[in-house]
C-alpha cells in the first residue's frame, strides 16, 4: 500500500491513495484515490471524501489552562498575502490588544519592502517546539483572518489545544473546524456559506472587521478548556491515523475511494477574498 502526499501520472505497481494538501488553481482531473483534507476542501475540488489532519499533543505538551492569557497570536506563514498579517494587526490593534505573530518578521523582504513599525506588535520570525508553545499557552486566542479558502488550518488546531479561540473570517474550512455552537452564552450562528459570520463555542468567525473587533474583546467569554477538549477529540494523531486505516483496506479490497474521479471543472475565481469594514 502506497500513501501519497503528491500527485503522479505515473502508473503505481500497488494499491494506493494520493492526499491533496493544497488548492488547485485550474481546472483538474484527480485520481479516484483522492484523499481531501476537510469537507470544505473536497467539495471545491469536485471530491466527497476526506481526513482531517491530526497532531501528536505529545509532541505539545500538557497546557496550563489557567495560565494568565496577555495578548493574542497569529500563526502562519506572514510573507504569504492570503495569510493576511497586515489583517491581524489592525484587528488586535483596533481591540486595543498586543500581538505576538510567529511566522513573520518586522522586516519582509519577500513581499517587496515592507516594515511594520506598529508597538503594540511582537515578531518571533519561524518559531516552533517550546518557544512556540509558550507563546500560545499565555495567548487569549489566535487572531487569522485568511484571505483564502483554506483548505485545512494547521494553527487552528494548535491554537485551540492551547485552549485559544478562534477570530477569523469564515473562509474554506474554518466554520468546520470549529463546530456547531452548542451553550447558549455566545451569539447564534448564522453562517450558511453566504452570509457574513459565523459562531461557535471556539471561536468567532465574520467578514465584518467591526464584528471581529467585538468578538475580539470580549474573548474571555470563551472557555480555554473547552476549546482545548475540541481539539482533543477531533484531531488527534490518532484520529487521523483510524481514519486513513478505513480507506487504506477500502482501497486493498479494490473498492476505489470516489466512484468517479472528481473533477474540478473551472478555475476558481476567489483566489484572494476580501473583507468588510
Amino acid at each position: 500500500m502506497v500513501h501519497l502526499h503528491f500527485e503522479t501520472t505515473e502508473e503505481l505497481p500497488k494499491p494506493h491513495i494520493t492526499t491533496l494538501h493544497g488548492n488547485i488553481s485550474e481546472p483538474h482531473t484527480f485520481d479516484p484515490n483522492t484523499v481531501f483534507i476537510s469537507h470544505n476542501h473536497a467539495q471545491r475540488h469536485g471530491g466527497s471524501v476526506f481526513v482531517h489532519n491530526g497532531i501528536d499533543f505529545e509532541d505539545y505538551g500538557k497546557p496550563d489552562l489557567t495560565n494568565r492569557r496577555l495578548y493574542f497570536h497569529f500563526l502562519g506563514n506572514a510573507a504569504w498575502r492570503i495569510k493576511n498579517v497586515r489583517g491581524a494587526i489592525d484587528l488586535a490593534g483596533k481591540a486595543g490588544e498586543r500581538l505576538h505573530v510567529i511566522g513573520g518578521t518586522r522586516v519582509n523582504f519577500r513581499m517587496g519592502l515592507r516594515i511594520t513599525l506598529t508597538p503594540h506588535v511582537r515578531f518571533h520570525g519561524m518559531l516552533g517546539g517550546d518557544g512556540k508553545n509558550a507563546i500560545l499557552n499565555g495567548s487569549k486566542g489566535l487572531i487569522f483572518p485568511v484571505l483564502w479558502n483554506e483548505p485545512f488550518g494547521l494553527a487552528i488546531v494548535e491554537s485551540l489545544y492551547f485552549g485559544c479561540p478562534v477570530f477569523g473570517t469564515p473562509f474554506g474550512s474554518l466554520p468546520e473546524l470549529l463546530g456547531k455552537k452548542e451553550s447558549g452564552n455566545q451569539k447564534k450562528s448564522n453562517w450558511n456559506g453566504t452570509v457574513d459570520a459565523f459562531y461557535s463555542d471556539f471561536g468567532c468567525l465574520s467578514v465584518k472587521k467591526s464584528e471581529l473587533v467585538e468578538a475580539i474583546k470580549n474573548a474571555g467569554s470563551f472557555d480555554p478548556k473547552r476549546c482545548h477538549e475540541h481539539a482533543l477529540e477531533h484531531f488527534s494523531a490518532q484520529r487521523m491515523a483510524k481514519d486513513y486505516l478505513r480507506l487504506y483496506e477500502q482501497v486493498l479490497n479494490g473498492k476505489a475511494i470516489h466512484d468517479k474521479p472528481p473533477v474540478l471543472a473551472e478555475a476558481p475565481n476567489d483566489k484572494i477574498l476580501n473583507m468588510k469594514e
